[in-house]
């Protein structure tokens, strides 16, 4: 019923912006070692990269594609099957490899025989629990129409917490993340993780990351300080599709891009990557983009859309306004403040969710008997949605070999899409 324990990573937050006299500098190095035993369950799987910037960053940038993420049309009934491509915003290295991060980005989750779910959401883990919610604003998230979209951390100007930024706006904080010394490496890993691989097709995402630096400006890591882990093998004579990754990183000395895929069959490698490049082409510019100002909060509109359809990473750096706004207002993009509902359209015209199918994909989720569950129809929960409460033992959806008391969750009443939820003390928050 459960996937295997997956190792956290450590997440804390800088004593400041500026740098203060005096204090030493971090090493900066490849950290191959704790970015293996991040990424070596033997039930979720990765295609990862870990950068060690060796220096104080305040901020972490990625950008990538909506591209088509399918499943196989079976019953999966008592295992999760899902897909996550992400950034994860870790600090500290020093603190311990298994403590406080942020994670952000798209996630596609088979909820049935012949549904499932997709779209942006982020994650605080900590010592005391966890919790994760759906990210509702921006221009199709939940639509896998090859449109570029941006994922941002960036740390508050005073005490520990960080800011969450989707598509240059603001779309939640962090509340339990730790104070760090200067001068301790951090780090800031992306890539694929796939639950289910034999069930599951990912055609080639682009991953491209920068961090931001103490003095607010953008850079890339040096490719000597990135660590790869390919945890199911490279695809080729020795490991076959679905059982393996491809896996890119280019850049030359620095890290301009880390290429993932997962492929389903083997036969199918070179259409899924050829149509990947035909969504990516097409995707952008069929926004009309009349009824946006000219100027929002600093940032010229129709340069930020022309960028993000282009060169998204080159934005902060090319946009009039753009990198001022997103270290202060942090609503940056005019085009992507509409919240879409919460009752978006299913994948596919199946019923909606029922409560025996809700319960069981909590229950292996969570790592929680059936029985030690109690779920709310939208009836009784109200807002188009179901809540699953249990207070039992959990390690929650994103466990470190630490188990807390209890967890909330609310789903999608039409979607079954994950939209919040927390285990241990972070329910409390």
């Amino acid at each position: 019923m459960r996937r295997s324990i997956r190792v956290g990573l450590i997440g804390a937050a800088l004593a400041g912006l500026l740098p203060l006299a005096g204090a030493p500098a971090a090493q900066a190095a490849a950290p191959t070692k704790s970015c293996s035993m991040a990424y070596s369950a033997q039930i979720v799987f990765w295609a990862m990269t870990c950068s060690q910037p060796g220096e104080p960053m305040i901020g972490g940038f990625a950008t990538w594609r909506n591209v088509p993420i399918t499943f196989d049309k079976v019953s999966t009934t008592g295992q999760t099957v899902q897909v996550g491509n992400y950034m994860r915003l870790t600090p500290n290295t020093e603190k311990s490899p298994f403590a406080n991060n942020i994670e952000l980005g798209l996630y596609a989750e088979k909820t049935g025989k012949d549904t499932h779910t997709y779209g942006p959401r982020w994650t605080e883990l900590t010592s005391k629990g966890g919790k994760t919610k759906a990210i509702t604003a921006g221009i199709n998230p939940t639509k896998a129409d090859g449109r570029n979209h941006t994922y941002m951390t960036v740390r508050q100007d005073s005490g520990n917490q960080w800011d969450v930024l989707y598509d240059f706006n603001k779309v939640g904080s962090t509340t339990d993340q730790l104070k760090v010394p200067r001068g301790n490496p951090n780090r800031v890993d992306i890539g694929l993780e796939v639950m289910g691989p034999k069930y599951v097709n990912v055609p080639t995402i682009a991953n491209r990351l920068q961090f931001m630096a103490e003095d607010k400006a953008m850079r890339r890591v040096q490719s000597a300080n990135v660590a790869k882990v390919n945890s199911l093998g490279a695809c080729g004579s020795a490991h076959k599709p679905p059982n393996c990754f491809t896996a890119k990183l280019t850049g030359g000395s620095e890290f301009t891009q880390w290429a993932v895929s997962k492929p389903r069959k083997t036969t199918a490698t070179a259409a899924t990557a050829k149509a990947a490049g035909a969504v990516s082409a097409a995707a952008d510019g069929h926004r009309p983009l009349t009824a946006m100002p000219q100027v929002f909060h600093g940032v010229d509109q129709q340069a930020l859309q022309q960028c993000l359809a282009e060169d998204p990473d080159s934005c902060l750096a090319t946009v009039p306004g753009l990198a001022d706004c997103v270290t202060t207002t942090r609503l940056c993009n005019a085009a992507a403040l509409e919240t879409r509902p919460a009752l978006a359209a299913r994948t596919n015209d199946s019923p909606a969710v029922s409560e025996p199918e809700l319960r069981q994909r909590a229950a292996t989720a969570f790592d929680v008997a059936p029985q030690q569950l109690e779920v709310n129809s939208p009836q009784e929960a109200g807002a188009g949605m179901w809540t699953v409460t249990s207070q039992a033992h959990t390690p929650g959806l994103q466990p470190g070999g630490e188990d807390y008391d209890g967890f909330r969750a609310s789903y999608s009443a039409t979607t079954g899409e994950l939209l919040e939820a927390c285990w241990g003390q972070m329910c409390q928050q």
